[in-house]
């Protein structure tokens, strides 16, 4: 696969991840409290553990986060990199609607100037 089809599943994958409540709360506790396991992010929850590991199956696949090992333990923690990517995709984005703007706004500028001349 080329590698903006790869990078467009990414993003795919990782923005249907982020568009589900449940993930983004485990998401937000990750990122305020480290690394926590399984039964830790699934505490303040009103759902089963599969359910809560559902989520998290969710969040791995899509590169959110990652899981280790510490002994019996396998704590999760976010992937930044994977936060890194998305970001530059929005800041591409953002700056390729910016100039967009920015022309159109040249170019308004530029048709009243014209519009006034035309008005004497």
């Amino acid at each position: 696969k080329s590698r903006n089809v790869q990078a467009s599943q990414s993003l795919t994958q990782t923005f249907a991840a982020l568009g589900d409540p449940t993930r983004l709360a485990i998401l937000s506790r990750l990122a305020a409290q480290g690394d926590l396991t399984v039964q830790e992010i699934a505490a303040p929850f009103a759902m089963s553990l599969p359910a809560v590991s559902q989520h998290l199956k969710v969040l791995e696949h899509a590169g959110l986060i990652a899981r280790g090992r510490d002994g019996q333990k396998r704590p999760c923690r976010l992937n930044v990199a994977r936060f890194a990517e998305t970001a530059r995709w929005f800041d591409h984005t953002r700056a390729a609607w910016e100039a967009r703007f920015d022309r159109l706004e040249k170019f308004i500028a530029a048709t009243e100037t014209k519009d006034d001349e035309h008005d004497h």
